[in-house]
């Protein structure tokens, strides 16, 4: 078998804890193994807990006032007000020049829509709010679909399947499985129902920074990808569209994910932690 480049190093007279002897076991067998340094300390893990939890808050706070007739610029205002009256940073606000404090992606947008005092949610519509949240230096990030009013069947479907596959990929990432085994559960749950899965954006790793290894794809093999250490953070948000996976950047805003044929998509998303027994979920 081919061998991956070497990333789990032990430093020379550090005796090999069993977490050491286990994560060596696949690196020696040609598996893509994490570095050391993606294992994040309980310290870590803790403020990363604290951030999830306003990073819910804010979700929460969305949800309460969510509805038709509002602006997209306005739920951006929310989520900037809440999350600095609690001593947080909105993540996505000028980071990379994205020039807003929250992603908000209606009906056709798959993700990274941006608000806007023009676009006002209609009765039918389906919003994905992605909200990011930067505390004391740790990092959450977590998005939930909102539907407006009441919507066609086949939008509810998209929604619920949607959530589901987020469900199943939790069920898939176990201790010392691969990330490969996450997106094999979810793409094979999207085409049962009829939809495809997104291959162009993924989730990925988070805590310390905004974007961190491994890429979390929501498709592919088992047993293929990264392997799943406990003590590693990262997102699983899969995008599930109702028509073509094929997606398309907006040219004018440089931001805007699109789906090819212009039908709905939807996207739920947690931040995790890996344990001993599995996920725990760090966002809501």
């Amino acid at each position: 078998m081919r061998r991956n480049k070497v990333n789990w190093v032990v430093p020379k007279g550090v005796e090999l804890t069993e977490l050491d002897k286990k994560v060596l076991y696949y690196q020696n067998k040609g598996h893509e193994v994490p570095t050391r340094k993606l294992i994040k300390t309980p310290e870590q893990i803790e403020g990363i807990r604290r951030s999830g939890m306003l990073n819910t808050a804010v979700l929460d706070k969305v949800a309460e006032v969510i509805r038709e007739g509002m602006s997209t610029a306005e739920i951006d205002k929310i989520v900037y007000d809440y999350t600095v009256s609690h001593g947080g940073i909105p993540a996505p606000l000028n980071y990379e020049g994205f020039p807003k404090s929250v992603c908000t992606s209606v009906n056709e947008v798959v993700c990274h829509g941006i608000p806007s005092e023009e676009e006002i949610l209609e009765e039918g519509d389906i919003v994905n709010v992605d909200v990011t949240t930067i505390l004391n230096g740790y990092y959450a990030d977590a998005s939930r679909m909102f539907i407006i009013g009441k919507t066609t069947p086949e939008k509810e479907k998209l929604v619920r399947v949607a959530k589901e596959c987020l469900e199943i990929g939790i069920n898939a990432a176990q201790p010392f499985s691969f990330v490969g085994d996450i997106g094999n559960a979810i793409e094979k749950h999207a085409k049962k129902n009829g939809f495809s899965v997104v291959r162009d954006l993924c989730g990925h790793g988070t805590g310390v920074e905004f974007h961190e290894e491994p890429d979390v794809l929501h498709y592919g093999r088992k047993g293929t990808g990264m392997l799943l250490v406990p003590g590693m953070v990262f997102t699983i948000e899969p995008m599930i569209n109702m028509g073509t996976w094929e997606v398309f950047i907006d040219e004018e805003d440089g931001w805007t994910v699109v789906t090819e044929d212009e039908l709905p998509s939807a996207q739920w998303e947690h931040t995790f932690v890996m344990t001993d027994n599995g996920l725990e979920i760090l966002t809501y």
